[in-house]
């Protein structure tokens, strides 16, 4: 009996233990708290200054776009400018932005890719919106815009910048 009190008591302790807080995870960083949002902002704007960088350092004339794409249209292509449905065929090097290649369609073939419906990263999908049939682009994609905080767990690290050089080799239009 003696025993099972013990016991009793001893189950009853450490339950309640386990529902304080620690000065640990008070002190964690809370989704949507301003520390969150000063971080966030402070990354954007370094990831910012890198693309801008590579820019200068290349000698490139880039456009960022709202979303904070940066794009190259190196040849615009013909007909009318793609738009959600459309499938395209593109080739493509997709390199971190300090140039290490990741893939190639040199590897893999030609991309296929519905425009708006293929699970693209958002950067990529934004800025293939840009051109038309036979068009060429340098795109480079902040991480927001590319694999995010995560990367693809192949061979895109985490928070990388990544520069995809892309060409349309066809189209078909879904009207």
């Amino acid at each position: 009996m003696r025993r099972e009190v013990f016991i009793f008591s001893f189950l009853i302790v450490l339950s309640g233990s386990c529902r304080n807080e620690t000065d640990h995870q008070r002190a964690a960083v809370k989704p949507g708290s301003r520390e969150m949002t000063e971080l966030n902002r402070y990354l954007v704007q370094k990831d910012r200054e890198i693309i801008q960088n590579y820019i200068e350092r290349k000698s490139l004339k880039m456009t960022e776009s709202s979303a904070g794409l940066w794009y190259l249209i190196k040849k615009e292509g013909s007909g009318q400018f793609l738009k959600d449905d459309d499938r395209i065929s593109i080739k493509y090097e997709c390199r971190l932005i300090d140039g290490t290649l990741c893939y190639s369609s040199d590897d893999t073939g030609p991309r296929q890719i519905v425009i708006g419906k293929t699970d693209i990263e958002p950067g990529l999908n934004e800025g293939l919106r840009l051109l038309k049939q036979g068009g060429q682009a340098v795109f480079i994609l902040p991480p927001f815009l590319a694999f995010g905080l995560v990367g693809d767990g192949k061979k895109i690290p985490p928070r990388s910048i990544v520069v995809y050089d892309v060409s349309i080799v066809s189209e078909e239009r879904m009207e």
